[in-house]
Protein backbone atom coordinates (compact mmCIF):
# COMPACT_ATOMS: atom_id res chain seq x y z
CA UNK A 1 0.00 0.00 0.00
CA UNK A 2 2.85 2.45 0.85
CA UNK A 3 4.49 1.21 -2.08
CA UNK A 4 1.49 2.40 -4.44
CA UNK A 5 1.17 6.15 -2.40
CA UNK A 6 4.85 6.70 -3.27
CA UNK A 7 4.22 5.73 -6.87
CA UNK A 8 0.95 8.30 -6.72
CA UNK A 9 3.04 11.19 -5.61
CA UNK A 10 5.60 10.99 -7.75
CA UNK A 11 3.20 10.80 -10.66
CA UNK A 12 1.55 13.79 -9.45
CA UNK A 13 5.16 15.53 -9.53
CA UNK A 14 5.54 14.28 -12.87
CA UNK A 15 2.33 15.97 -14.16
CA UNK A 16 2.63 18.87 -12.37
CA UNK A 17 4.86 20.36 -14.89
CA UNK A 18 2.48 19.26 -17.89
CA UNK A 19 -0.03 21.00 -15.96
CA UNK A 20 1.22 24.19 -15.13
CA UNK A 21 2.38 24.40 -18.90
CA UNK A 22 -1.48 23.74 -20.06
CA UNK A 23 -2.26 26.14 -17.91
CA UNK A 24 -0.08 28.67 -19.39
CA UNK A 25 -0.18 28.22 -22.54
CA UNK A 26 -2.85 29.84 -24.83
CA UNK A 27 -2.68 33.36 -22.88
CA UNK A 28 -2.79 36.40 -24.86
CA UNK A 29 -1.33 39.64 -23.55
CA UNK A 30 -2.51 42.93 -24.32
CA UNK A 31 -1.25 46.53 -22.70
CA UNK A 32 -4.05 49.24 -22.23
CA UNK A 33 -3.87 53.00 -21.52
CA UNK A 34 -7.12 54.78 -21.42
CA UNK A 35 -8.89 57.83 -19.27
CA UNK A 36 -10.96 57.33 -16.38
CA UNK A 37 -14.72 59.98 -16.54
CA UNK A 38 -16.44 59.71 -13.45
CA UNK A 39 -17.28 60.49 -10.14
CA UNK A 40 -17.85 59.71 -6.14
CA UNK A 41 -21.64 59.87 -5.73
CA UNK A 42 -24.49 58.24 -3.59
CA UNK A 43 -26.81 55.87 -5.34
CA UNK A 44 -29.94 58.41 -6.23
CA UNK A 45 -29.75 61.97 -5.47
CA UNK A 46 -30.69 63.09 -1.72
CA UNK A 47 -32.42 65.94 -1.34
CA UNK A 48 -29.90 67.83 0.64
CA UNK A 49 -27.67 68.13 -2.42
CA UNK A 50 -29.89 70.46 -4.62
CA UNK A 51 -27.96 71.00 -8.08
CA UNK A 52 -24.62 70.30 -9.61
CA UNK A 53 -22.76 73.69 -10.47
CA UNK A 54 -19.17 72.76 -12.50
CA UNK A 55 -17.13 69.48 -12.58
CA UNK A 56 -13.82 69.93 -13.44
CA UNK A 57 -12.10 67.22 -15.32
CA UNK A 58 -9.08 65.78 -13.50
CA UNK A 59 -6.15 63.65 -14.83
CA UNK A 60 -7.36 60.20 -14.83
CA UNK A 61 -5.48 57.87 -16.33
CA UNK A 62 -5.33 54.34 -15.99
CA UNK A 63 -1.99 52.04 -17.61
CA UNK A 64 -2.15 48.28 -17.73
CA UNK A 65 -1.26 44.74 -18.58
CA UNK A 66 -3.97 42.04 -19.08
CA UNK A 67 -3.57 38.38 -19.82
CA UNK A 68 -6.70 36.80 -21.68
CA UNK A 69 -7.36 32.91 -22.81
CA UNK A 70 -10.29 31.36 -23.81
CA UNK A 71 -11.79 28.68 -22.06
CA UNK A 72 -14.26 27.42 -24.46
CA UNK A 73 -16.03 28.30 -27.93
CA UNK A 74 -16.60 32.27 -27.07
CA UNK A 75 -16.40 31.69 -23.80
CA UNK A 76 -12.80 32.99 -21.98
CA UNK A 77 -11.02 34.86 -18.91
CA UNK A 78 -9.49 38.13 -18.48
CA UNK A 79 -6.90 39.24 -15.55
CA UNK A 80 -4.47 41.70 -14.87
CA UNK A 81 -3.07 44.69 -12.86
CA UNK A 82 -3.73 48.29 -13.48
CA UNK A 83 -2.76 51.50 -11.96
CA UNK A 84 -5.30 54.24 -12.28
CA UNK A 85 -6.31 57.57 -10.86
CA UNK A 86 -9.67 58.28 -10.02
CA UNK A 87 -10.52 61.65 -8.93
CA UNK A 88 -12.96 64.74 -9.60
CA UNK A 89 -13.24 68.32 -8.59
CA UNK A 90 -16.59 69.26 -8.16
CA UNK A 91 -19.11 72.57 -7.27
CA UNK A 92 -22.48 71.61 -5.67
CA UNK A 93 -25.37 73.45 -4.24
CA UNK A 94 -26.49 71.65 -0.92
CA UNK A 95 -29.24 72.08 1.38
CA UNK A 96 -29.14 71.35 5.53
CA UNK A 97 -26.07 68.86 4.77
CA UNK A 98 -24.13 67.46 7.60
CA UNK A 99 -21.02 68.51 7.90
CA UNK A 100 -17.77 69.18 9.93
CA UNK A 101 -15.86 72.11 9.56
CA UNK A 102 -13.13 74.16 10.26
CA UNK A 103 -13.12 78.23 10.30
CA UNK A 104 -11.29 80.76 12.01
CA UNK A 105 -9.26 78.02 13.46
CA UNK A 106 -12.26 76.19 15.72
CA UNK A 107 -14.06 72.82 14.61
CA UNK A 108 -17.53 73.37 13.79
CA UNK A 109 -20.46 70.77 13.18
CA UNK A 110 -23.91 70.75 12.48
CA UNK A 111 -26.12 71.38 8.76
CA UNK A 112 -25.21 73.24 6.00
CA UNK A 113 -26.85 75.29 3.34
CA UNK A 114 -24.83 76.98 0.56
CA UNK A 115 -22.03 76.31 -1.77
CA UNK A 116 -19.72 73.65 -1.27
CA UNK A 117 -16.72 72.47 -3.47
CA UNK A 118 -15.51 69.08 -3.22
CA UNK A 119 -11.97 67.43 -4.20
CA UNK A 120 -11.42 63.61 -4.04
CA UNK A 121 -8.57 62.43 -5.81
CA UNK A 122 -7.20 58.26 -5.55
CA UNK A 123 -4.21 56.52 -7.16
CA UNK A 124 -4.67 52.69 -6.85
CA UNK A 125 -3.55 49.20 -8.73
CA UNK A 126 -6.71 47.12 -9.40
CA UNK A 127 -6.95 43.81 -9.90
CA UNK A 128 -9.95 42.61 -12.46
CA UNK A 129 -11.20 38.89 -12.93
CA UNK A 130 -13.54 39.09 -15.58
CA UNK A 131 -15.26 36.77 -17.80
CA UNK A 132 -15.16 37.36 -21.64
CA UNK A 133 -17.71 36.71 -24.96
CA UNK A 134 -16.26 36.91 -28.27
CA UNK A 135 -19.24 38.20 -30.43
CA UNK A 136 -16.65 38.07 -33.34
CA UNK A 137 -13.31 37.93 -33.91
CA UNK A 138 -13.21 41.85 -33.28
CA UNK A 139 -15.80 42.49 -30.46
CA UNK A 140 -15.02 40.74 -27.23
CA UNK A 141 -17.33 42.13 -23.96
CA UNK A 142 -16.57 41.46 -20.54
CA UNK A 143 -18.55 41.32 -17.01
CA UNK A 144 -16.93 41.07 -13.77
CA UNK A 145 -15.34 41.74 -10.27
CA UNK A 146 -12.63 44.14 -9.53
CA UNK A 147 -10.81 44.91 -6.27
CA UNK A 148 -8.23 47.60 -5.97
CA UNK A 149 -5.83 48.81 -3.26
CA UNK A 150 -5.80 52.84 -2.70
CA UNK A 151 -2.03 54.03 -1.92
CA UNK A 152 -2.76 57.91 -2.00
CA UNK A 153 -6.65 58.89 -0.74
CA UNK A 154 -7.89 62.55 -0.75
CA UNK A 155 -11.14 63.71 0.21
CA UNK A 156 -10.91 67.59 0.58
CA UNK A 157 -12.63 70.86 -0.09
CA UNK A 158 -14.10 74.22 1.71
CA UNK A 159 -17.91 75.83 1.68
CA UNK A 160 -18.70 79.02 0.65
CA UNK A 161 -21.57 81.96 0.35
CA UNK A 162 -23.66 80.32 3.10
CA UNK A 163 -24.55 79.49 6.27
CA UNK A 164 -24.48 76.33 9.51
CA UNK A 165 -26.85 75.35 11.92
CA UNK A 166 -24.93 74.54 15.00
CA UNK A 167 -25.28 70.65 15.90
CA UNK A 168 -29.07 70.91 14.92
CA UNK A 169 -30.90 72.50 11.43
CA UNK A 170 -32.39 74.66 14.31
CA UNK A 171 -29.55 75.87 16.07
CA UNK A 172 -26.96 78.87 15.96
CA UNK A 173 -26.40 80.42 12.53
CA UNK A 174 -22.81 80.71 11.67
CA UNK A 175 -22.43 83.02 8.19
CA UNK A 176 -20.12 81.76 5.69
CA UNK A 177 -18.47 83.87 3.21
CA UNK A 178 -16.50 83.89 0.22
CA UNK A 179 -13.00 84.88 0.94
CA UNK A 180 -10.19 82.12 2.81
CA UNK A 181 -10.63 83.80 5.66
CA UNK A 182 -14.39 83.80 6.06
CA UNK A 183 -15.47 80.25 3.87
CA UNK A 184 -14.55 76.66 6.14
CA UNK A 185 -12.76 73.77 5.13
CA UNK A 186 -12.73 69.72 5.84
CA UNK A 187 -10.65 67.16 5.52
CA UNK A 188 -11.92 63.57 5.14
CA UNK A 189 -8.69 62.09 3.18
CA UNK A 190 -7.62 59.93 6.61
CA UNK A 191 -11.25 58.19 6.72
CA UNK A 192 -10.83 56.60 3.24
CA UNK A 193 -10.51 52.92 2.56
CA UNK A 194 -7.50 51.62 1.24
CA UNK A 195 -9.28 48.66 -0.35
CA UNK A 196 -12.55 48.87 -3.05
CA UNK A 197 -14.61 46.07 -4.53
CA UNK A 198 -16.98 46.38 -7.38
CA UNK A 199 -18.03 45.51 -10.88
CA UNK A 200 -16.49 46.14 -14.27
CA UNK A 201 -18.34 45.98 -17.70
CA UNK A 202 -17.57 46.92 -20.95
CA UNK A 203 -16.34 45.95 -24.69
CA UNK A 204 -12.67 45.51 -26.56
CA UNK A 205 -12.72 46.00 -30.20
CA UNK A 206 -9.58 45.20 -31.73
CA UNK A 207 -9.56 47.48 -35.12
CA UNK A 208 -6.38 46.28 -36.48
CA UNK A 209 -3.69 43.74 -35.90
CA UNK A 210 -1.95 45.19 -33.16
CA UNK A 211 -4.27 48.01 -32.15
CA UNK A 212 -7.71 48.47 -30.41
CA UNK A 213 -10.25 50.24 -28.32
CA UNK A 214 -11.85 49.60 -25.72
CA UNK A 215 -14.85 51.14 -23.25
CA UNK A 216 -15.48 50.04 -19.57
CA UNK A 217 -17.71 50.89 -16.65
CA UNK A 218 -16.57 50.29 -13.33
CA UNK A 219 -19.20 50.75 -10.82
CA UNK A 220 -17.93 50.51 -6.48
CA UNK A 221 -19.66 48.54 -4.60
CA UNK A 222 -17.78 49.59 -1.62
CA UNK A 223 -18.01 53.80 -0.39
CA UNK A 224 -15.06 55.14 -0.77
CA UNK A 225 -14.81 56.19 3.00
CA UNK A 226 -14.64 53.57 6.20
CA UNK A 227 -18.18 52.10 7.46
CA UNK A 228 -17.60 53.71 10.68
CA UNK A 229 -17.75 57.51 8.77
CA UNK A 230 -20.63 59.25 9.97
CA UNK A 231 -19.92 62.48 8.95
CA UNK A 232 -21.25 62.61 5.34
CA UNK A 233 -24.75 60.85 5.90
CA UNK A 234 -24.48 59.51 2.60
CA UNK A 235 -21.99 56.48 1.13
CA UNK A 236 -20.05 57.96 -1.99
CA UNK A 237 -19.42 55.20 -4.66
CA UNK A 238 -16.90 55.59 -7.23
CA UNK A 239 -18.29 55.30 -10.53
CA UNK A 240 -15.78 56.06 -13.55
CA UNK A 241 -16.34 54.95 -17.28
CA UNK A 242 -12.91 54.19 -19.30
CA UNK A 243 -12.30 55.10 -22.79
CA UNK A 244 -9.08 53.92 -23.96
CA UNK A 245 -7.04 52.13 -26.56
CA UNK A 246 -5.04 48.49 -26.22
CA UNK A 247 -2.03 47.17 -28.00
CA UNK A 248 -1.75 43.38 -28.60
CA UNK A 249 1.68 42.08 -26.61
CA UNK A 250 1.44 38.55 -27.52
Amino acid sequence: MIRNIIKGLILTFLCIPANAENMLSGWKYTARFGYNIGGTAPIGMPATIRSMNKYKMQPNFSLGVDAQKVITGKWGILTGIHTESKGMEVDATVKNYHMVMTKGGDELEGYYTGNLVTECEEWMLTLPVMATYDISDKVRLKLGPYISYVSTRVFKGYVYDGYLRRMTPTGEKIEIGNTEESRGSYDFSDNMRHIQYGVDAGVDWQFSTRWGAYADIQWGVTGIHKSSFKTIEQTLFPIFGTLGITYYLK
